[in-house]
């Protein structure tokens, strides 16, 4: 019998020896859904992250909206940029907290699968036209365990999968990693979507409110490196993730005043009204000609796995936007009136 660690192992053995006793250790997760051979040169939350990187809800994130609908312009963020910013401020925290920096990873890259296009504004016309309702992470959760691979899903780690389902405000992760990706969500947000509202002159510098300003800083670089030093500061040693109440503080006034400014701006939120009708009228569509759905969503329809409305927002939410635009012209707009 072969009595040598394998790499997996070894990696596991490294975690014990250099992780903070607070973290979430490879060896002792409470595992998958359905059992499966352990590979041989990754941890379990490593498999999950290459899982979530490689799969098609994943990519789809390049073409979902952010903050901006259609900007002219290359340097606006994407959902998929959002998501890379996001787990590179996590990460930054967790080694720097000695925390599990893979399980970070994998919270990050997976916590907006789910995401419709056309960003909030899709999230809430899918919300009011299906009657079970409809919020992001919940769909994150429905991508990784039933959609990814043809319904099999991808038997995701639970710490992963608990990770995803509480990224929100509300939310209450049950590992400091987890903990760490819902407050990166956040700072990863604010500061992107207020370079961007600069970029698009919704805003400017001068504009943030000085008492913000006073003490986060002034500029992208600046606030996030306050933000990660205070986060690391408050949470080294202990068995939570914290802020000082003077950042915490600042850094919520300044998410209302972006919302203010900028979420419910005019001139940033003028196309948001015609992409919620857009896509109610994809969901009402779709209802009444299911047999228009891609084979494997209308297979899931005939076999009576869920209700039709589910299904539909299944395959709504995981349009790009653009793919969304090109459904509706084809079922919505007679080809005719395309030629002028």
């Amino acid at each position: 019998m072969d009595t040598r660690l394998n790499i997996r192992q070894m990696l596991e053995q490294r975690e014990h020896e250099m992780l903070s006793p607070y973290a979430a250790f490879s060896d002792k997760s409470r595992g998958r859904a359905r059992d499966e051979e352990a590979c041989d040169i990754r941890t379990i939350f490593q498999v999950d992250r290459d899982r979530i990187i490689h799969s098609k809800a994943f990519r789809r994130l390049k073409h979902k909206t952010q903050v901006f609908l259609a900007p002219e312009g290359d340097h606006y963020r994407t959902r998929l940029t959002h998501t890379l910013e996001v787990s590179q401020i996590a990460r930054t925290i967790a080694k720097a907290l000695r925390l599990n920096e893979d399980l970070t990873e994998a919270i990050a890259l997976g916590h907006d699968l789910g995401h419709t296009p056309f960003g909030h504004a899709g999230e809430r016309a899918l919300n009011r036209v299906c009657p079970e309702g409809f919020e992001h992470h919940l769909q994150s959760i429905r991508v990784v365990e039933r959609l990814e691979k043809h319904g099999r899903g991808l038997n995701l780690s639970w710490e992963v999968k608990d990770g995803i389902l509480n990224h929100k405000t509300s939310g209450r992760p049950s590992t400091l990693e987890g903990q760490i990706v819902k407050l990166c969500d956040k700072i990863a947000y604010i500061n992107h979507d207020i370079d961007d509202a600069i970029r698009g002159k919704i805003i400017t510098e001068d504009q943030i409110p000085k008492e913000y300003t006073d003490v986060l800083g002034t500029g992208l670089g600046e606030r996030l490196d306050i933000l990660t030093h205070d986060i690391i500061v408050n949470s080294a040693g202990r068995d939570y993730i914290a802020m000082s109440p003077a950042i915490e503080e600042a850094m919520y006034k300044l998410r209302e005043y972006m919302f203010e400014s900028v979420y419910t701006n005019k001139s940033a939120k003028d196309q948001e009204a015609q992409a919620e009708r857009m896509i109610e009228q994809l969901f009402h569509y779709y209802n009444r000609h299911l047999e228009l759905l891609p084979e494997e969503y209308y297979q899931r329809v005939k076999n009576q796995d869920e209700s039709a409305h589910r299904i539909v927002c299944d395959y709504i939410a995981g349009m790009t936007d653009r793919y969304a635009v090109a459904k509706f012209k084809e079922l919505m707009i007679p080809s005719a009136w395309s030629v002028y």
